[in-house]
């Protein structure tokens, strides 16, 4: 078994790099690692960077996880080639790119690409972020999926994941007691459904929702609670269709053995107990 410790970073492509630097400093409040060529490199906890922009098509996305050695990576890699996945390892020069000491790259079985990645980089230095938004650190993703079930067995039996809740037959996966660093969404497409960022207090929610409706920027879901998770939440969008999140308050699950796994309805209910309605495709009934 795959054992992902953490998620590690997200690159995304895009056509308007100038565009999208300016919305991750000026609107998602994160700082500015390094530019380097055709990429922009931004930080949200100590790493040295959690997002990469990156000059070209913004069909291009990848999320990474972390996994603890050399040797898990490895074994990964031929875990994977066994089951029918054709596994890229990373040369050197893309690695140092990716601010890594090493990485193997594959399609999850929508099709989403993937990288696990080994000794990711840190700063050294204190983060802080180009706005007040009360960010704490990255934290989880939504990936698109075409088959829930048979993706849920993937990230559950190939790797470490495990439910922690579905909202219809939208499994909510945890790698570690965060209620859920993986949130699959079922779709006709692939990609990257949503990108969250953690903040420190519903305060930090309620204020950030007041400056991007006062530029403009759509909010597509809440301010609300989710009552899987109890995270406070705001969703908005982002460059090239992307959706971002903060959100405050998610609950942890401490106990393995006697949690259970509950069912919510896939509907405004099951994912807001607030009463707000989400304005996103693959949250609509």
């Amino acid at each position: 078994m795959i054992r992902l410790r953490d998620v590690c970073y997200v690159r995304l492509g895009t056509r308007d790099l100038d565009g999208a630097t300016r919305y991750a400093t000026e609107v998602l409040g994160l700082e500015i690692g390094e530019r380097r060529g055709d990429a922009v490199y931004f930080r949200s906890n100590q790493r040295e960077h959690t997002l990469c922009y990156v000059a070209g098509d913004p069909a291009d996305q990848v999320v990474a996880f972390e996994v603890d050695t050399q040797a898990e990576l490895d074994a990964a890699a031929a875990q994977l080639e066994a089951i029918g996945h054709r596994v890229h390892v990373g040369s050197a020069a893309e690695a140092e790119l990716r601010k890594v000491r090493g990485f193997v790259a594959f399609d999850d079985p929508t099709g989403n690409r993937i990288e696990l990645a080994w000794r990711p980089a840190m700063a050294g230095r204190r983060y802080h972020g180009s706005r007040d938004a009360g960010i704490t650190g990255f934290s989880h993703i939504g990936l698109c999926t075409t088959d829930a079930a048979r993706d849920e067995r993937f990230w559950t039996t190939v790797c470490n994941a495990r439910v922690s809740d579905r909202i219809g037959d939208a499994p909510l996966l945890r790698i570690d007691e965060i209620h859920h660093k993986i949130a699959l969404f079922p779709t006709t497409r692939k990609g990257i459904q949503h990108i969250n960022h953690q903040v420190a207090s519903t305060d930090d929610v309620q204020r950030s929702c007041n400056f991007i409706r006062g530029r403009g920027i759509p909010v597509v879901f809440g301010p609300g609670k989710h009552p899987t998770s109890s995270a406070r939440f705001l969703y908005f969008e982002g460059p090239d269709g992307m959706v971002f999140e903060y959100s405050s308050g998610v609950s942890t699950i401490a106990d393995e053995l006697l949690y259970r796994e509950r069912q919510f309805e896939f509907g405004p209910r099951g994912f807001c107990e607030w009463g707000a309605r989400p304005d996103i495709r693959e949250f609509r009934d």
